[in-house]
């Protein structure tokens, strides 16, 4: 029977090493871990066929580099939930994914954690499997396990990733439902008002044409517009998509770029949402990394990739420079001018204090609620223009139907 030479950790964290008989090195991976090994490497030393096993043999990753699409927020937070449970229950990390995997519907997620596995029984740690799947597990979650493993706190930094994972996710929505209002009121109002153009306005001007009436600038000018919409209509949808795609190529531009992001701030309602949005996520993001453990520097370059604004991404590759070099994070963020007051006295009482996660914690909590205020009056602040924007487009159309009207009923009681 084949002799095998392993690598173990016991449950104290007591490293192991030693031979076992056993028939493959899937038998040896089920005694160790049975006796409540954690099993790194395993070779057989003797036997007919000498191989370096990776415990259960590594499987190939199937999760081609051409898969489209990612794992949603949707999926992956309870996952994330599910196995810090797991983990806070003391069940084996092999053992958490595969009661995860099991109850997962076929995609992405599942077929990650299936390869997960047995990468993991190969001798990799949950960081290094993980990593290999950077569609389902980017960076900055890869480096929280990370920091997990290496404190021995792998449970606790599960909870705290589900945790900020969830409220990242919640931030998100309360988002969408801001914009979701206007765009679906305003998009409302446009279709009724090219409906107009194209259907309304063509019989008055064939009855204005009939009545060979001399037609106000006005007028003309809403017919001219309706009879241009009519012969090219695929503007209405063409227009939109090259306005967009325009934007989305200079977004490519770092330069104008961040000017574009910059500008965002500015925006009259929605700038100051936006603005605490992402000082929320830089905040929590940044609070998240340090509390469980990822060095600070480590720390910086996840939050810059994933703050969505390259204006505060330029201010957080600021702030790397200069602890790098031994300064203080505040400075950059006031010359930024991103972040108000309160903020930077906060963030700098934390770095005094060595309480900088909770301190940005705080920010993040603060800005939040900021943000839900905002969210909850924001139906209240935006009715006025677009009743406003409603009325007048509205009222501009019948003041010029009805003006050669009236100019007609006028000509023909002076006629009288």
């Amino acid at each position: 029977m084949p002799i095998f030479k392993y690598q173990a950790v016991s449950s104290t964290g007591t490293p192991i090493k030693d031979k076992i008989e056993a028939p493959s090195s899937e038998e040896v991976f089920e005694i160790l871990r049975n006796k409540g090994f954690y099993p790194t490497t395993i070779k057989q030393v003797k036997g007919k066929h000498v191989t370096k096993s990776t415990i259960t043999g590594k499987r190939k990753n199937t999760l081609s580099s051409l898969t489209i699409g990612n794992v949603s927020d949707k999926q992956l937070n309870p996952f994330t939930r599910q196995l810090s449970t797991l983990q806070n229950a003391n069940i084996p990390i092999v053992q958490s994914l595969t009661i995860l995997e099991t109850q997962m519907k076929k995609g992405l997620l599942k077929k990650a954690v299936g390869e997960i596995i047995s990468d993991i029984k190969g001798g990799d740690s949950l960081s290094v499997a993980m990593s290999k799947y950077p569609k389902v597990f980017d960076k900055l979650y890869v480096n929280i396990i990370n920091a997990g493993e290496i404190s021995g706190a792998l449970d606790t930094i599960l909870e705290r990733l589900a945790t900020y994972r969830e409220k990242m996710q919640r931030l998100k929505r309360k988002i969408i439902s801001a914009m979701m209002y206007p765009v679906t009121v305003i998009s409302a109002s446009g279709a009724i008002l090219i409906g107009i153009m194209l259907f309304i306005i063509p019989k008055f001007a064939k009855m204005f044409n009939e009545m060979g009436i001399t037609l106000p600038w006005l007028t003309a000018t809403l017919i001219g517009t309706s009879n241009f919409l009519f012969a090219y209509w695929y503007t209405i949808f063409g227009i939109p998509i090259v306005f967009i795609t325009f934007f989305k190529l200079v977004g490519k531009i770092e330069k104008c770029r961040l000017i574009i992001d910059r500008l965002k701030f500015k925006i009259p309602i929605f700038g100051t949402l936006i603005n605490k949005s992402v000082i929320s996520k830089f905040a929590r993001t940044l609070a998240t990394l340090i509390s469980s453990g990822v060095p600070i520097l480590d720390a910086l370059n996840n939050v810059k990739d994933i703050t969505g604004n390259m204006a505060m991404s330029k201010a957080v590759s600021q702030i790397h420079n200069n602890v790098r070099e031994g300064e203080s994070i505040t400075k950059p963020l006031r010359e930024s001018k991103i972040c108000d007051a309160m903020v930077i006295n906060m963030i700098q009482i934390g770095e005094q204090t060595g309480e900088l996660d909770k301190m940005l914690s705080k920010v993040a909590d603060t800005y939040d609620n900021d943000i839900d205020s905002i969210v909850e009056s924001l139906t209240s602040l935006l009715e006025p223009f677009i009743v406003m924007f409603l009325g007048v487009s509205v009222g501009t159309i019948v003041i010029a139907l009805f003006l050669p009207l009236i100019k007609l009923m006028n000509s023909m009681g002076s006629g009288m």
